[in-house]
């Protein structure tokens, strides 16, 4: 019923509809008509309503348009196959069952909304109809298991790299894969793993990226930390900055394969926001405060601590500012 209300709404574009006229017509209380234009504006529909007027349609989202990214996209792999819901409980939920099934290499599952979008250590990821871009990419890399890791610190520089052309100069990584605006969080990165011990069956490299959400409608818990490109005054294209984004991923995961990482990661050190400051990490057990000193050949955060130099795999780290 409401993609019928917002059919009509778009036939009618710039005039005003009654309530009772969609009530008529569409067969339901001028009371639901309500409901579903809320709705609609909650997912990003510019629904102006006036008082004996009714309604009218100004604004539309940009949804994003598979087909014509993929026509226009400069890869070999990524993205070559694109999977496009509306809905999702989490694109790497999804991408996993596909992968499982044989899902070729590089092939992006995407949607306009997660219901249970995942990020680091088991939080969920705020991820709102047509706000960001929500995509998950299927890898089969023929690296071993103990090296893939440090495709999660790839990722976080091709994705820096694209922001940057996009506008946010100022974008920086905070160890492993937080990508931070003036120090707020606009892009996450979850890598799970499908693997033996001696060779990787698939990775599925999950990316959000806040675009329109405004700081407004970000959950108050959330809202201290995040920004996204609208909230730092920049307007963008999702699906000009979803295609940018799948070509520098194939760029650096093409460039790993053949060179290995160890160039990449001398870029994730110029890139850090994290390297050369006071941490405190959070692990299971402990709290770990130190100088972020580098990171290892794998990836791994080194802490020099008052026991001496240790070596961070995985946990909470936050820049301390005194």
């Amino acid at each position: 019923m409401r993609q019928d209300i917002l059919e009509y709404l778009l036939e009618h574009r710039g005039e005003f509809v009654s309530g009772q006229k969609l009530s008529d017509v569409l067969g339901i209380t001028r009371t639901a008509v309500w409901k579903h234009i809320c709705t609609l504006r909650e997912k990003g529909y510019v629904v102006e309503s006036f008082t004996k007027k009714g309604y009218r349609l100004t604004g539309v989202p940009e949804l994003l348009d598979a087909d014509a990214v993929s026509v226009s996209l400069h890869t070999k792999s990524i993205g070559r196959t694109i999977v496009y819901r509306e809905r999702a409980d989490s694109t790497n939920t999804l991408a996993k069952e596909l992968a499982d099934k044989g899902a070729v290499e590089g092939t992006v599952v995407t949607a306009e909304e997660q219901s249970g979008g995942k990020g680091r250590l088991e939080r969920s990821f705020y991820s709102p109809y047509a706000k960001g871009l929500w995509f998950s990419v299927i890898l089969r890399p023929p690296f071993p298991p103990i090296e893939v890791s440090k495709i999660t610190l790839l990722a976080a520089v091709a994705v820096t790299r694209t922001l940057h052309r996009f506008g946010l100069a100022g974008c920086v990584i905070k160890w492993p894969n937080d990508l931070l605006v003036n120090g707020r969080k606009i892009v996450g990165i979850l890598t799970e793993l499908s693997a033996t011990m001696e060779q990787v069956g698939y990775v599925v490299l999950g990316i959000g990226i806040n675009t329109t959400v405004t700081l407004d409608e970000m959950p108050e818990e959330i809202r201290a930390g995040a920004t996204s490109f609208a909230a730092e005054g920049i307007i963008v294209s999702r699906n000009e900055l979803w295609r940018a984004v799948m070509e520098s991923l194939e760029k650096y995961y093409e460039k790993a394969k053949k060179e290995g990482f160890s160039s990449i990661l001398d870029e994730w050190r110029i890139l850090s926001s994290t390297l050369g400051k006071t941490v405190e990490v959070t692990l299971p057990r402990e709290t770990l405060i130190g100088r972020a000193v580098d990171i290892d050949g794998d990836g791994n955060l080194l802490v020099m601590s008052e026991k001496g130099m240790e070596r961070v795999v995985a946990g909470d780290v936050r820049v301390r500012t005194k």
